[in-house]
């Protein structure tokens, strides 16, 4: 009877799990119907969601300037960030302009022999695709330009109109592409490989880093702060279509 107590324990608690998981489900379709209903009375109960760890339903605090943790397992479930969107569209602005310097104003020099060399980082991207290396070419252009450029338009589609308190047409789209663009932009890794080539080449001639490269170092950590000051729950809260 002792070996099979083991078994009957499992048994339960997946039973247990099981009926959790359709309590919440069930929950949600409930919420789903009344916002639907009674828009005016489904605010305070959309609020409440699920523990992205325990699974446990909160009820965030709607105080400014409150972090809201779980009281079950102790998960940040909403941080408070001020000013967030003022914040996002500065260094998005910012960034904009140190983008424009790396790409307009020589990247790097290499002076050898009385000879001055100076590079930008589109035409070494198009020396790339001219040494026939097709493929890196076009993983440095869309990693290091294509990538980080459409997401600070997109930022700025997306926060602007939200600062003005209105809605641009496909602006969810666009903020949930941005997101997932976000592995993707790899300019740091970029810049570590150009370090590592100033250092194998600097007995071979002598190498001047241009304004481009300042203002691409500075650009990785605008991109950074700009990502760090978003605020997704306001942001997704601003552009409900239902708000």
């Amino acid at each position: 009877m002792a070996r099979n107590l083991p078994i009957i324990d499992i048994f339960c608690d997946t039973i247990s799990g099981t009926r959790k998981k359709f309590w919440h489900v069930g929950q949600s379709l409930i919420q789903s119907r009344i916002a639907g209903l009674f828009p005016h009375i489904a605010g305070p109960m959309m609020r409440t969601f699920a523990c992205h760890d325990c699974d446990l339903l909160i009820r965030p605090s709607e105080e400014k300037g409150v972090t809201s943790l779980c009281p079950r397992c102790g998960a940040v479930l909403q941080r408070y960030k001020e000013d967030s969107i003022d914040r996002s569209l500065a260094f998005t602005f910012s960034g904009l302009i140190l983008f424009f310097i790396a790409l307009t104003f020589p990247f790097l020099a290499m002076k050898s022999g009385g000879f001055v060399q100076e590079t930008t980082l589109l035409t070494g991207i198009g020396e790339l695709w001219k040494q026939h290396l097709y493929g890196l070419a076009t993983l440095v252009l869309f990693t290091c330009v294509v990538i980080p450029l459409s997401q600070l338009f997109g930022f700025l589609y997306v926060l602007i109109p939200i600062r003005f308190n209105w809605r641009a047409p496909g602006a969810i789209l666009v903020f949930r592409t941005i997101r997932r663009l976000s592995a993707w932009a790899m300019m740091e890794v970029f810049l570590v490989g150009v370090l590592v080539a100033l250092v194998k080449l600097a007995k071979m001639a002598t190498i001047i880093p241009g304004a481009a490269v300042m203002a691409f170092g500075l650009l990785i950590f605008a991109m950074a702060a700009t990502l760090s000051s978003l605020d997704p729950p306001l942001l997704w809260e601003r552009l409900d279509p239902r708000g």
